[in-house]
């Protein structure tokens, strides 16, 4: 092959490759960096609740999960009740309150199961068996929302499970496989009931934050949420509350665990308006590797080198994951205060606009050359009267 030839093909090749710079973004840095945030507040509830459980034997999941939705009630759903026009509570329960009542009902119920699971299964299977929320958000996403993956992130979502599978290995290895095998059927179904509740409120999640707005989800999860997790607290918790003996040390555990939970409620919808909910979800299987480093000191958990190989896979994967973004052709309005861009709706718009500056264009030519001739035809008339 000649020289030309090949210096052509070689710059044909190097014009193909993605560049770093086009990769390794300012977006993709804040998206990874917002992502492990999200599960340091997944890491610490997971260690507050370990705390309450194995040191002062406080197994009360609704009365923690009351405690969060009372908060999330207090902060937006106050937001709400002081909003004027359509975003206001009463015109979103007008039309809306069932949807809602059903959301709040899947999103409690989702937190319910996965913590009574550890009554009947092994730490190995939650871990694993929670990965089923990715495939059945991807799918979900697929025929609610339009969302069209490529071949790409199918190959970034397998290596993030494959750095779970090495998680799961150093835990065997390490001799970390806790909880309980007494109905060992009964715990992994419960952890695939939550999983896939987890899902299907993460998909309304993401439909209603980047297509109505944040604060009405978080409102509407915060009313709905707190009176549903009340009466389960009132039927199923009642004697395990009344028998809590109140000290600063519980008092600040649930503290923390509720501010955790509050902020990861909080900044989660920013997450996946800027991503999708399964970017975040992928990004939150980090957080078991944060609380397994956290008992190497806390709980004298013992260390394995696995665990430093499943975190750099699962960051590989959720780089990867991130660096091509989806494709979505849900077509719906968005809000004036947080929304998504109909994209195909800014390109019709686009041509319009491009169509009317051509129209306008062309009439201020032609309105220049009517003047233009009005005053040669004037220049006439007159040089003719001085003849």
């Amino acid at each position: 092959m000649p020289q030309e030839q090949l210096d052509t093909l070689c710059y044909k090749i190097r014009e193909g490759l993605p560049k770093w710079r086009d990769i390794f973004t300012w977006q993709l840095f804040k998206t990874v960096l917002m992502g492990q945030g999200l599960s340091a507040l997944i890491c610490g509830t997971a260690v507050t609740s370990q705390y309450l459980a194995s040191i002062y034997y406080l197994d009360t999941p609704m009365l923690q999960s009351f405690i969060n939705y009372s908060l999330l009630g207090i902060t937006y759903t106050m937001a709400l009740i002081f909003r004027r026009g359509d975003g206001n509570i009463l015109q979103i329960l007008k039309t809306k309150w069932w949807k809602y009542l059903l959301l709040g009902l899947i999103d409690v119920e989702a937190n319910y199961a996965v913590v009574k699971a550890y009554q009947y299964t092994t730490l190995t299977s939650i871990q694993l068996l929670d990965c089923f929320i990715i495939p059945v958000l991807m799918i979900l996403s697929w025929f609610f929302l339009k969302t069209r993956y490529r071949i790409i992130h199918y190959v970034a979502v397998c290596i993030c499970l494959a750095g779970v599978g090495a998680m799961v290995g150093a835990d065997i290895l390490a001799g970390q496989d806790l909880g309980s095998t007494s109905d060992i059927l009964l715990g992994d179904g419960l952890v695939l009931v939550s999983a896939t509740l987890y899902a299907i409120s993460n998909v309304c999640q993401e439909y209603t934050v980047k297509n109505l707005s944040r604060v009405e989800f978080l409102g509407m999860v915060g009313l709905f949420g707190s009176i549903i997790s009340g009466i389960q607290l009132g039927i199923l918790e009642h004697n395990e509350v009344s028998k809590i003996k109140w000290t600063w040390e519980i008092a600040l555990l649930l503290a923390g665990y509720a501010l955790c939970m509050y902020g990861f409620y909080s900044f989660m919808p920013v997450v996946i308006k800027m991503t999708s909910a399964t970017a975040v979800n992928l990004s939150l299987l980090t957080g078991d590797i944060f609380s397994l480093f956290c008992g190497l000191f806390l709980f004298q958990y013992n260390f394995s080198g696995l665990y430093i190989v499943s975190l750099v896979v699962i960051f590989i994967g959720f780089i990867l994951f991130n660096t091509v973004p989806t494709l979505n052709r849900a077509l719906a309005p968005a809000s004036e205060e947080e929304g998504c861009d109909n994209h195909a709706a800014e390109f019709d718009n686009s041509i319009q606009g491009c169509v009317d500056e051509i129209s306008c264009a062309q009439a201020e030519q032609d309105q220049t050359k009517s003047r233009l001739n009005q005053r040669q035809s004037a220049c006439v008339v007159i040089n003719s009267v001085q003849m």
